[in-house]
């Protein structure tokens, strides 16, 4: 059993303590319950790193939890990938609070080890991150960010030497080396001096920078000529106090989209994301400015990408001309629509198209259209770039990935999503429909009209600490032990345990049982009849159980009232669990 009051006077005793550190454990002396949150455990290193509030103990977010982070990435690298110490790792942070030191911290610790550490001299978002990993051939790379979570919290984010989030597997063996790591406090590190000048910490500066926009311009379905033309585009471009701003604004300047407006008071870092309440396009009031600023310049589209860039919202003007901002489900669907109509046939016929399976099935009914295969992934961004790797083996062509959390990747430059190369084509797209006297919302409604209206939704409920943890896992096993056999008036038609790696097939005969090929996760999927279905997760990364639905009738009026009835019936369900 891990005794939190005993780690928490290690950590008083120990006289070299960070001076900020022990300053805010002695203002949280005389509160017990706030010192065993911070101390009841060691921080969670998941599927992809970790994340959590800054502050001292062993489950927050400071110098000694980076440290020993990074002491078992350095472990696992030396034994498991080769040439480390001349590839190195990479390593980019955005504007949260301590981000550039944690990158610092990463570049002391593996320097102790002989492997060599490049670090971007200024904030970058998470994309250049993974283009970096390729660009430089390193081993590894680390992104220090909290994505959109609140001011308080930061993270660590690994990724492996494709440039992609590391899988499971290697998280797994990564976690088993940080565990052999016993004392936090007494990580061997060099001085931040003595790395620079050892040539073990090498500043970047621009060169990544200039190579991704090179990159970028590729991916354009415009011919050269049109590339070169003025755009006839009002576009309103906020990058929520985080690290995209330079790479897009310079994205569409090559691309000569000259009726650009930043929205300044959010174009500066700010670590409190101070003139939002959350720095998270997924959230319509982050564009709050946005809007304000388009109605000044009568723009055409609104652009928001959260504080480490891989993720983009983006706003349209509906009918009424108010900005109606896109669904992730519904970006992603016009995009790939504009990819895939605009795309060699010949290109197509090895195509695939990657989506999670929270993902709507709008998507998968327009690749079809396409006759593009769609595969499924498990929630996360990692296994969409999981399968792009695969691909480099089996010719297969990768096409597009997203996710309804607002993540789309086009090229596979990088391997993780990319809101700067999606803001880029969605200005694109939005320039091509004007041309065609169509907003992206009638583009939008031209897709339902023709697939079908699919409607999502997600609720979310937030349990934090301890608690929150255990009330988590109790919703979980509640629905799992007694599976749902209707929901509302809708039959379950399937239900897929992802923990286990089976669906179960109902029904009036005998039941039938299936594996599913993917893996392991704490999740579950009730599939009901035509198209719709529920999902139920824990986040990966907040504390958070989340429920996800889909649905698709003839109509939009329907969809809305039948997404209303599952919404309703599954928030009854919960609750009555929590009571």
């Amino acid at each position: 059993m891990y005794n939190w009051e005993k780690s928490f006077q290690k950590w008083q005793s120990f006289q070299e303590l960070d001076h900020s550190l022990r300053q805010k454990l002695t203002t949280m002396q005389d509160d017990p319950t706030a010192l065993e949150d911070a101390f009841y455990k060691e921080l969670t290193f998941g599927t992809g790193g970790m994340r959590g509030v800054l502050g001292p103990g062993t489950n927050r977010m400071n110098i000694y939890t980076v440290r020993k982070a990074v002491n078992g990435l350095a472990n696992y690298l030396l034994e498991n990938t080769v040439n480390v110490k001349d590839r190195g790792v990479v390593v980019a942070y955005d504007s949260r609070y301590m981000s550039q030191e944690f990158a610092v911290e990463t570049a002391k610790v593996l320097g102790a080890y002989g492997i060599k550490t490049h670090v971007f001299e200024s904030l970058r978002p998470t994309p250049l991150l993974s283009f970096a990993v390729r660009y430089f051939g390193t081993v590894a790379g680390v992104m220090i960010t909290a994505s959109h979570n609140p001011p308080e919290y930061n993270g660590f984010k690994v990724y492996n030497e494709d440039g992609g989030q590391i899988t499971p597997s290697q998280a797994a063996q990564i976690i088993e080396e940080i565990q052999k790591t016993e004392d936090e406090l007494s990580v061997p590190f060099m001085e931040k001096e003595e790395v620079e000048k050892e040539e073990l910490l090498d500043w970047i500066g621009k060169e990544v920078d200039n190579a991704y926009l090179e990159q970028l311009k590729l991916i354009s379905k415009l011919s050269m000529e049109e590339q070169e033309k003025e755009k006839d585009l009002g576009i309103v471009f906020t990058p929520l106090h985080g690290a995209a701003n330079d790479l897009v604004v310079n994205g569409l300047d090559q691309l000569h989209f000259n009726q650009l407006h930043v929205v300044e008071k959010q174009a500066v870092p700010d670590p409190e994301f101070s003139t939002v309440d959350s720095p998270n396009p997924e959230e319509h009031q982050a564009f709050t400015m946005a809007i304000e600023h388009g109605k000044e310049v009568d723009a055409d589209i609104l652009l928001g990408t959260d504080p480490d860039g891989d993720r983009l919202g983006v706003a349209a003007k509906n009918s009424a001309g108010e900005y109606q901002v896109l669904t992730g489900n519904q970006l992603g669907a016009l995009l790939l629509d504009y990819l895939l109509s605009h795309s060699n046939q010949a290109v197509l016929k090895s195509g695939r198209m990657l989506k999670t399976v929270v993902t709507s099935e709008l998507g998968r009914a327009i690749a079809d259209a396409y006759q593009v295969k769609t595969i499924n992934t498990l929630t996360g961004f990692k296994y969409i770039g999981e399968k792009i790797h695969e691909f480099d083996a089996t010719g297969e062509t990768f096409i597009f990935g997203y996710e309804e959390s607002y993540g789309y990747l086009i090229s596979s430059i990088c391997r993780d999503k990319d809101a700067v190369q999606a803001a880029v084509m969605a200005s694109e797209m939005a320039h091509y429909w004007k041309q065609q006297g169509k907003t992206l919302l009638e583009a939008l409604e031209g897709l339902y009209e023709q697939h079908g209206y699919f409607l999502e939704g997600m609720s979310s409920l937030t349990l934090k600490g301890k608690a929150g943890t255990e009330k988590i896992a109790s919703i979980m096993e509640a629905f799992r032990s007694e599976p749902l056999e209707s929901i509302a008036t809708y039959q379950v038609e399937k239900v897929e345990d992802y923990l286990t790696g089976e669906r179960k097939i109902l029904g009036e005969l005998e039941e039938k049982t299936e594996t599913i090929e993917l893996p392991k996760e704490n999740m579950l999927k009730f599939i009901l009849p035509n198209d719709s279905w529920v999902t139920l997760r824990p986040s990966g990364t907040e504390p958070k159980i989340k429920c996800y639905y889909g649905v698709c009738t003839d109509s939009k009026e329907e969809s809305k009232r039948k997404l209303a009835v599952l919404k309703e019936t599954m928030d009854q369900k919960i609750a009555a669990i929590l009571n």
